[in-house]
């Protein structure tokens, strides 16, 4: 059997168009299959139409969270949850095709344990979002070793795939980097971003950059390393600040220096706060895995 794995937030206009789109393809590429959609703390009606759902098609179950937990907390939580044999994991507003679900669930009949989604082309997002995308993107394809470029959420894992990620006790799981990091056979499928049908996308410009410095933290050390980089352009700008006063000196035109000194302080003051920040949040990571508190907490079922 195959989980559709679907998580939703605040997407009450939706959710029956994505039941009866999901549900007609799989239906008639005769593919035994269920619609599992994890609430995330939605402050609309989306579990009243979840509900709906469930109790006029067997094929669909629900989760609603206690509150809001995030994405990544309800994609684990379906997987968790999820009864098949393998795992689609697909977004609510239909911009990932869901007729490529047949093409994944194909492939993995095949052999494949872990069918990736990849971006043919983003659609359409302003200059700003696009270069922020990319440049997320380059820091995790470096810090991994391999391309995530167009990497997405939209993808099929066998379930020993599922099992491995979920005995991850990691808290801050970044779904789209693990499940490419821990291998097995895998395969991939290209798809067209599409436009919402309804409503508003719920990603704010301040919602994606915890997103981006939550996941990159969570998968990286590397922004670590510019505390190091930091370090070294100062000993060099102040080593060559040094020679020149030694120079100076000896040359008998040394000046009294106050502006070369404040702007010294200011930039050994700046980086120095800059590489506490970065330290300070691996520091607060760390503290949230310490206390080893749930990733969701499930309110009810249906």
């Amino acid at each position: 059997m195959l989980s559709v794995i679907i998580p939703a937030y605040n997407e009450e206009e939706i959710i029956p168009k994505t039941v009866s789109v999901i549900d007609g393809i799989l239906v008639g590429a005769d593919i035994e299959h269920e619609l599992l959609f994890i609430n995330d703390g939605s402050k609309d009606r989306t579990w009243e139409r979840i509900s709906e759902a469930a109790a006029s098609n067997t094929r669909v179950r629900g989760v609603s969270f206690s509150r809001n937990f995030g994405k990544e907390s309800a994609i684990f939580a379906g997987l968790s949850e999820a009864k098949g044999d393998c795992c689609v994991v697909i977004d609510c507003d239909l911009q990932h095709p869901p007729e490529k679900i047949v093409e994944m669930y194909r492939l993995w009949e095949q052999g494949y344990d872990i069918v990736e989604g990849v971006k043919a082309s983003r659609g359409k997002e302003s200059g700003l979002h696009k270069f922020a995308a990319e440049s997320f993107y380059n820091i995790m394809s470096n810090s991994m070793g391999f391309d995530m470029s167009r990497a997405s959420d939209f993808k099929l894992l066998d379930r020993k795939a599922v099992n491995v990620l979920l005995n991850m006790n990691e808290k801050n799981a970044f779904f789209r980097a693990l499940s490419s990091w821990i291998g097995f056979k895998s395969t991939q499928v290209e798809y067209d971003v599409r436009e919402r049908e309804v409503g508003t996308s719920k990603w704010s410009t301040r919602s994606l950059i915890k997103y981006a410095l939550t996941n990159i933290t969570s998968f990286t050390s590397a922004p670590m390393q510019i505390v190091t980089i930091l370090g070294i352009i100062v000993f060099i700008v102040g080593l060559a600040t040094s020679i020149e006063a030694i120079v100076r000196f000896f040359q008998g035109t040394a000046q009294a220096g106050f502006t070369t000194v404040i702007i010294l302080q200011c930039f050994t003051g700046s980086f120095i706060m800059i590489g506490l920040g970065i330290i300070g949040f691996y520091i607060s990571k760390i503290y949230d895995e310490v206390k080893g508190r749930p990733k969701y907490i499930i309110d009810k079922t249906v």
